[in-house]
């Protein structure tokens, strides 16, 4: 047993033979690439075989494809639809509002309308009505390529042609048959909405017609006009109501200070403006001037002599005198009794005049605001009673009128709806507009020289590469198995 296994690995590192005469790192890199070797010598005219093959199975094709394939020309053009909508309002006095409002064309996340207008524009009668505008058979032209730019409202339209001028008049075709299409189609929506709205709106007339009948009759009947009129007429009852309330407290007021007065002059109202009238007297007024004079004499007398000295007897009879004249003289003006004249203030005129004067005058006062409170309680009784009577035919009439503007909104909604729909043209089918016209190529997109080149160049690289890799596998190979075990 220990003879085979020293044997196998004595066979393991035995060296190959041929391989050590050289060693491993003295390789060169003309051995690697077979320099200066014979063998290499004879395999060099198959490599230059296969290569030859292979250019002329890469480049046979793409020559014949350029020489023998026909030109085609592609003209583009470029729609946008706008993203934002349009928004229009008429505002009419005591006749209402009118208003159109169209969407924009990408506010809603369940409709495209770019890829509506993708498939309208391969739809089969827009490429007829292209191909009879041109003369031509649909299948002649062929069909449109339709490219949506991501992220916005763009479409790119591409229609090919064996000349430039040809490509650019099939797009142009294709353009003014898609909008002819378009305005058909709008126009078509806006003939079956109005159809469809002219029923209800008679019948919205017949409703509001019914309506201002019967509120007519109901106001013809109880004179009130509008439930408004009812609330102004409540209005003027709560006014009254508070003008009577501060009429009240001001009558108060001037009667307490009617009756201050009153008190601190010791005078009733009446007597003083009985006074005040004796004291604007000139013939009472001098009455008045003598008794005080008679009253001065008489107290010199009763200073200087006895109470029976004849001075002051006669002293006292003129001052008697004097005030029996004074008396006489306020009862022919006031018209009163002795005993009531007896009672008035016969004082002279100063301070207590001005007193009696503002007595007067605040009872004169008080006497107009009671006066102007019983009109107003007059007043606010008779609107109390006519506002329980109309209180009824106001919630009846308010009603009715709730009911008209109801009826008569719905009919001038349907109305401005059925004439403002035919402004709101682009509600189904939104605005697009042309960003670029149909273009005019210079130079033809099929065949693609450019591209066959390139591809035909790859090609070619790709099959030199695979050669050079063929020959150099082997000095790769031998330098491999040259190298010892467990070297670096």
């Amino acid at each position: 047993m220990s003879d085979i296994t020293a044997s196998g690995s004595a066979r393991r590192h035995a060296p190959i033979p041929g391989l050590l005469r050289t060693p491993p790192r003295e390789l060169s890199l003309g051995r690697i690439f077979g320099g200066g070797r014979p063998s290499d010598l004879v395999r060099l005219p198959r490599y230059l075989i296969l290569a030859s093959l292979g250019a002329v199975a890469i480049w046979g094709p793409i020559t014949t494809y350029l020489r023998k394939a026909p030109l085609s020309f592609s003209s583009e053009m470029s729609l946008i639809l706008p993203g934002s909508g349009a928004a229009a309002s008429l505002n009419l006095a005591d006749i209402g509002q009118a208003s159109s409002y169209a969407n924009s064309a990408f506010s809603s996340n369940a409709i495209s309308p770019t890829e509506t207008y993708k498939r309208l524009l391969s739809a089969d009668r827009i490429v007829d009505a292209a191909a009879t505008t041109l003369g031509e058979e649909p299948r002649a032209i062929g069909r449109p390529k339709v490219e949506l730019v991501d992220q916005t409202g763009l479409i790119r339209v591409q229609m090919k042609g064996p000349t430039p001028e040809d490509a650019r008049d099939r797009t142009e075709a294709l353009r003014q048959a898609f909008f002819t299409e378009v305005d058909a189609l709008r126009v078509d929506e806006l003939s079956v909405r109005e159809a469809g709205a002219l029923s209800a709106i008679e019948d919205y007339r017949g409703s509001v017609a019914d309506t201002r009948q019967t509120i007519a009759a109901l106001q013809a009947e109880t004179g009130l006009v509008s439930s408004a009129q009812y609330d102004r007429l409540v209005a003027a009852a709560d006014d009254l109501r508070s003008d009577l309330a501060g009429l009240a407290s001001d009558v108060a007021q001037k009667t307490e200070a009617v009756a201050a007065l009153s008190r601190s002059l010791g005078i009733a109202p009446e007597q003083a403006a009985v006074s005040i009238k004796l004291y604007a007297d000139a013939d009472y007024t001098a009455l008045l001037d003598e008794i005080a004079l008679h009253t001065a004499a008489l107290a010199q007398a009763g200073a200087r002599y006895g109470l029976r000295h004849p001075e002051v007897t006669a002293a006292r009879a003129a001052l008697d005198a004097a005030r029996t004249m004074a008396r006489t003289r306020a009862m022919a003006l006031t018209g009163l009794s002795a005993d009531a004249v007896a009672a008035l203030d016969l004082a002279q005129p100063g301070a207590r005049a001005e007193l009696l004067a503002e007595l007067v005058r605040e009872e004169a006062a008080r006497e107009g605001l009671l006066s102007e409170r019983d009109t107003v309680a007059r007043r606010l009784d008779a609107e109390t009673a006519r506002l329980n009577k109309l209180a009824p035919v106001a919630a009846r009439l308010e009603d009715m009128q709730r009911d008209f503007s109801v009826a008569e909104a719905v009919f001038a909604s349907a109305i401005a709806r059925s004439q403002s729909s035919k402004a709101d043209i682009y509600a189904s089918y939104p605005l697009v507009q042309v960003l670029e016209n149909p273009s005019l190529p210079d130079r033809p997109t099929s065949p693609n020289r450019k591209l066959a080149l390139a591809a035909g160049g790859a090609a070619t690289m790709m099959l030199v590469l695979g050669l050079f890799l063929a020959w150099i596998r082997r000095p790769l190979i031998g330098r491999i198995l040259a190298r010892p075990l467990g070297a670096p």
